[in-house]
């Protein structure tokens, strides 16, 4: 496939065949005033790929991993060119902050996107989160704690779907690690996804690699939190477990993702306009 690039008034066009891409980088998803320290003007930033022909097409926000210690943004290649946007997202990083402000990077930087993605086309109640580890884990608990968002005047309603790639459902290795706990010792509390399993959460597809391949228990932490939603009646919930493959196991994932969005997204269809 013959890719062509060129730079354009400070936008980034990538053509595959007959679809034309915009990317634009470094948006501050953070209010610029100056209550912002320069840690957060240097990593509370996200980029944008979308579809520069279409409208009311999904979005795919991205987190990536690295153990909420190490990691920056970018557009998986297995998402890209499929009629969605991808926004990847960096947050800031422990140790110099606190896994909980990692979460309301990550919260803010969604609050961002619902706020301004049909700007670009996009339709804001087609909104699927997702990312890799330390991604999958914020994924989960921004989408099933609802005061994140809510502290982002942004509402968890308007989130279509959540797809986490091998992350923890307990409370993070990096926050028990602040707590001068043990990787091994598991806890489950307000930090944990586990803890705020709701049924009216949105649509979740749980994906991890092969349960004997995957980091301590990771498959087994999912499929315990696949459970804990079903007891509680959460009606749309999936596990995906890819055998043969171990933690870094995103490129087979990302068809699963695909497909799960492309079912979610037919039912989030905005009301027609009546015509006059």
């Amino acid at each position: 496939m013959r890719l062509m690039m060129c730079l354009f008034l400070g936008s980034l066009h990538l053509l595959f065949a007959d679809e034309t891409y915009l990317v634009k980088k470094d948006f501050l998803y953070r209010k610029d005033d100056s209550s912002l320290s320069e840690y957060q003007r240097e990593r509370c930033r996200l980029d944008l790929y979308y579809p520069a022909d279409s409208s009311n097409f999904s979005t795919i926000v991205w987190f990536h991993g690295g153990g909420l210690t190490s990691g920056n943004k970018n557009f998986p290649k297995g998402l890209q060119n499929k009629g969605h946007a991808i926004v990847a997202v960096n947050y800031r990083l422990s140790p110099k902050v606190k896994v909980i402000d990692c979460l309301d990077d990550a919260a803010a930087s969604i609050a961002w996107v619902l706020k301004n993605i049909e700007t670009y086309g996009g339709d804001p109640k087609r909104i699927f989160i997702s990312g890799h580890s330390a991604g999958g884990y914020l994924t989960s608990m921004v989408g099933l704690d609802s005061k994140w968002l809510k502290r982002h005047q942004a509402d968890p309603g308007q989130i279509a779907g959540l797809i986490p790639y091998s992350g923890h459902t307990i409370t993070h290795f990096t926050a028990r690690k602040e707590r001068g706990l043990e990787a091994k010792r598991p806890v489950v509390d307000e930090l944990a996804p586990l803890y705020h399993v709701r049924p009216d959460a949105p649509p979740i597809l749980l994906i991890t690699g092969d349960r004997e391949k995957e980091l301590l228990g990771r498959y087994e932490e999912n499929a315990y939190f696949y459970r804990m939603l079903k007891v509680t009646g959460h009606q749309d919930v999936a596990l995906m477990e890819l055998d043969g493959y171990g933690h870094q196991m995103t490129n087979p994932a990302h068809p699963l993702l695909l497909n799960f969005v492309k079912r979610v997204a037919p039912l989030r269809q905005p009301p027609k306009k009546d015509k006059k």
